[in-house]
């Protein structure tokens, strides 16, 4: 149950401890739109959580499950009536919340990414830019040497700062200037671990690998677990959104409406971390926290069962 977006999966695990994903589905909750800054989940906010945690039951009641885990993250960890809102999650769905920290977000992004793509030898900086939460990791496909959550996420973004459309130069300032503050911690660690290559976890790099696509007439497929991005192609496209309106983001080929909003600031972090760090690769993983979670539920389940 993520600030922005709420995901279903359902999958079924084998016996040589892989897992096959049957069904997915997302909904654009935003639970933490109009509260998020104040560390507060709003009346309405509650309501599209609940009717969307019901449409997810239903689904579940569909398929033989067996058991059901439900995760909340920034937006309800920070909120004051978080106790609240996963009691009513429980009395309509009969569904346990756990809310998880920042530390385990970052080890669980981790655990998604390398189910999804072959990291290899070299260290890489993993950033996924959750709505309430950006959690940045540096690792290989063999070890994570460092993580932190950093509680910057694209609605808290949004807004403070992305006041006008299209965007302001002063606006983009401002940005610029809670990262150079809030990600202190982030370069410290690169100049410890360097690392060359970028991996964009889901979300926002999701569309951004969208829009590349589409401008270079590249064809993917929903079954891809890496999908093509470069950093050239990156900056083509940031120079663009900042340019734009609502409606001309709209537009986009790419684009999908959970992602209109919450593009620009997204992308204004990315080009502040390219710019302060010289990476010589972007990769995109569509796997995240969600498949990360699910490999670690999948990989405990396998070793209790080991005899």
């Amino acid at each position: 149950m993520g600030t922005n977006t709420f995901h279903l999966l359902i999958a079924e695990a084998n016996e040589k401890s892989h897992y096959t994903i049957i069904h997915r589905d997302r909904e654009p909750v935003k639970i933490g739109k109009g509260g998020i800054n104040e560390s507060f989940i709003t009346e309405q906010a509650i309501k599209r959580a609940l009717a969307t945690m019901q449409k997810f039951k239903e689904s579940i009641n569909l398929y033989d499950v067996n058991d059901i885990y439900a995760f909340g993250t920034s937006a309800l960890r920070n909120a004051r009536n978080c106790s609240e809102v996963i009691q009513k999650i429980k009395a309509v769905t009969g569904i346990e919340t756990t809310v998880i920290s920042g530390d385990d977000e970052a080890e669980y992004i981790y655990k998604g990414v390398r189910d999804s793509l072959e990291m290899g030898k070299e260290k890489s900086l993993i950033v996924d830019i959750g709505g309430g939460s950006v959690e940045c990791i540096i690792a290989d496909n063999a070890q994570l040497f460092w993580k932190e959550s950093f509680e910057i996420g694209a609605q808290r973004l949004l807004e403070q700062y992305h006041r006008h459309d299209p965007i302001t130069q002063s606006e983009i300032k401002n940005l610029s200037d809670v990262f150079e503050e809030k990600l202190k911690t982030l370069f410290e660690a690169l100049t410890r671990y360097p690392a060359a290559i970028l991996i964009g976890a889901s979300g926002a790099f999701d569309t951004l690998s969208d829009i590349f696509c589409f401008q270079n007439n590249i064809l993917k497929t929903d079954e891809q677990t890496e999908t093509p991005l470069t950093i050239e192609g990156f900056y083509i496209i940031y120079k663009d959104l900042i340019k734009m309106n609502r409606q001309e983001r709209q537009d986009t080929p790419g684009m999908i409406e959970m992602r209109v909003d919450m593009i620009v600031v997204a992308s204004c972090l990315i080009h502040y971390i390219l710019s302060k760090n010289s990476f010589t690769q972007m990769r995109v993983s569509t796997y995240s926290l969600k498949e990360g979670i699910l490999a670690s539920l999948n990989q405990a389940a396998t070793s209790v069962e080991a005899p």
